[in-house]
C-alpha cells in the first residue's frame, strides 16, 4: 500500500528498513521454519542485533524509544514474512511494556536494558488449560511463604515458552490474580514444546509447569490483585495491536501470492487473472488490506497520542484485520487450487497462521461483544442532551 500522506519521513524510513530485513532474513526461510516447527537462534539473534527487540522500550533503559506506529509497521513486515517470528516480537514487547508500566524502579533497571538488547527474551504466561480469554479464571496458585511466594500450576499455549528466559506469570492469590516475574532456571519450572499447531508452528509454543517454584517478594509486578486488570491488561492491549498489524502482514502476503500466481497460471487457454471470479477474490483482498492497514494506522496514532479511544481502535483493528486475513488466506488457497493445499506454496501456511490470529489476544467473538458495547456507549453519548450555557 502506498503510505504517502499517512507516515512521517522517519516512519517511512523505518518501514523501508523493516521490509528489507524481513525480505532478507525471514521470508526466504519461513516455509522451512513452518515445516520444522522451529525458530533458529540465529534468526532471533539477527532481530536482536538490529535493536528492534527494544524498539518500543524507552531510551533511558537502552531501547530505541520509537512510537507505536513504527512498532506496528515492524509487526506488519514480520507478519508478512513469518507470523511465528512476528509473535516473538509481540510477546517480548508485551512483557517489556508491562514491566515499564507497572514495574518498580529496580525491576525496570534490572530487566528493561536486557530485554532491549535481546540478551533476555520474554514470554507472557497467562493462559491455562481451563483459562484463555477469561484471564481472571486462572488457577495457578501463588501462595505466600516465609521467604516470598510459591508458584504451583500449569500454563499452556505460551508463545516462545520453550525458549524464553523470563516469564511474566499471572497466578492466584488471596487478593486476586497477581503478576510475578519468574526466571528460567528457577527450581520447579519446566517447559514442554507443543507441536502440530494449525498455525504459527515455529513459535516455540509450550506448556509451562510450576512445581513449588520459590520466587522472592520483589518479583511481584504491580500490586497483588491487579495481575489481570492492570498488568496483563496493559500487555494484552499492546499485544492485540501488534497482532492486528501482523494480520495486515498476512493480508499483504496472501494478496502478493495470489496476484503472482494468477498472472502465471493458465486454465482454458488464458491466465486465471482474466477470470472474473478470481478477480473478485483479489479485489476483496486488496480492499480488505487497504482498510485493515488504515485501521491499524489510526490505532497507532491514537496510542501515540494517549487518546482514550485507543483501546476501542486497537480492538476494531484486531477484529477487522484478523477476520479479513482469514478470508484472504482462504481465497488465496482457492486461487492456487490443489497447489494451495500442499507444502510447495506459502498460502497453506498463511491460512493456518490467519486462523490463529482470530483466537489470540482476545477471540473474534470476544471482540464482537466488546465492539457492540462501544457502539452502545457511543449511541448513548450522542443522545445525551446538551446543557444550555
Amino acid at each position: 500500500m502506498n503510505s504517502a500522506g499517512y507516515l512521517t519521513g522517519r516512519q517511512e524510513k523505518a518501514l523501508e528498513e523493516f521490509r528489507a530485513f524481513a525480505d532478507a532474513e525471514v521470508a526466504p526461510h519461513a516455509d522451512e521454519f513452518h515445516r520444522e516447527q522451529y525458530t533458529p537462534p540465529a534468526v532471533i539473534k539477527a532481530l536482536a542485533d538490529t535493536g528492534w527487540m527494544g524498539l518500543a522500550i524507552p531510551v533511558e533503559y537502552g531501547g530505541l524509544g520509537r512510537d507505536a506506529v513504527q512498532l506496528g509497521l515492524l509487526a506488519g513486515e514480520l507478519g508478512r514474512a513469518c507470523s511465528s517470528v512476528r509473535s516473538l516480537l509481540t510477546v517480548h514487547t508485551m512483557v517489556a511494556h508491562a514491566i515499564g508500566r507497572w514495574g518498580s524502579r529496580e525491576q525496570r533497571e534490572r530487566w528493561l536494558p536486557r530485554l532491549a538488547t535481546g540478551e533476555v527474551t520474554a514470554a507472557l504466561a497467562v493462559s491455562e488449560p481451563g483459562a484463555g480469554s477469561d484471564a481472571a479464571a486462572v488457577t495457578t496458585a501463588l501462595t505466600r511463604t516465609e521467604s516470598g511466594r510459591r508458584l504451583d500450576g500449569h500454563k499452556r499455549w505460551i508463545t516462545y515458552g520453550e525458549t524464553a528466559d523470563l516469564f511474566l506469570v499471572v497466578g492466584r492469590t488471596a487478593e486476586g490474580p497477581t503478576a510475578v516475574l519468574v526466571e528460567r532456571g528457577t527450581p520447579g519450572l519446566r517447559t514442554g514444546l507443543i507441536t502440530g499447531l494449525i498455525g504459527i508452528r515455529a513459535s516455540m509454543t509450550a506448556d509451562v509447569w510450576f512445581d513449588g517454584c520459590e520466587v522472592p517478594e520483589e518479583n511481584l509486578l504491580g500490586r497483588p490483585g491487579l495481575g489481570v486488570s492492570h498488568v496483563a491488561g496493559a500487555a494484552l492491549d499492546l499485544g492485540r495491536y501488534t497482532v492486528a498489524w501482523g494480520s495486515v502482514g498476512i493480508l499483504d502476503a496472501a494478496l502478493a501470492a495470489s496476484v503472482d500466481y494468477a498472472g502465471t497460471r493458465e486454465t482454458f487457454g488464458a491466465p486465471i487473472r482474466d477470470h472474473q471470479l478470481v478477480r473478485r477474490m483479489i479485489s476483496a483482498m486488496y480492499a480488505d488490506r487497504q482498510a485493515a492497514r488504515l485501521l491499524c494506522l489510526e490505532a497507532g496514532r491514537l496510542r501515540d497520542a494517549r487518546d482514550p479511544g485507543a483501546l476501542a481502535a486497537a480492538s476494531t483493528a484486531k477484529y477487522f484485520a484478523a477476520t479479513a486475513a482469514v478470508r484472504a488466506a482462504s481465497d488465496a488457497v482457492q486461487i492456487h487450487g490443489a497447489n494451495g493445499c500442499g507444502p510447495d506454496y506459502p498460502v497453506q501456511r498463511l491460512l493456518g497462521d490467519a486462523r490463529v490470529m482470530e483466537v489470540i489476544e482476545g477471540s473474534t467473538q470476544l471482540h464482537q461483544v466488546g465492539l457492540a458495547e462501544y457502539a452502545f456507549q457511543e449511541s448513548a453519548r450522542a443522545r445525551r442532551p446538551v446543557r444550555a450555557a
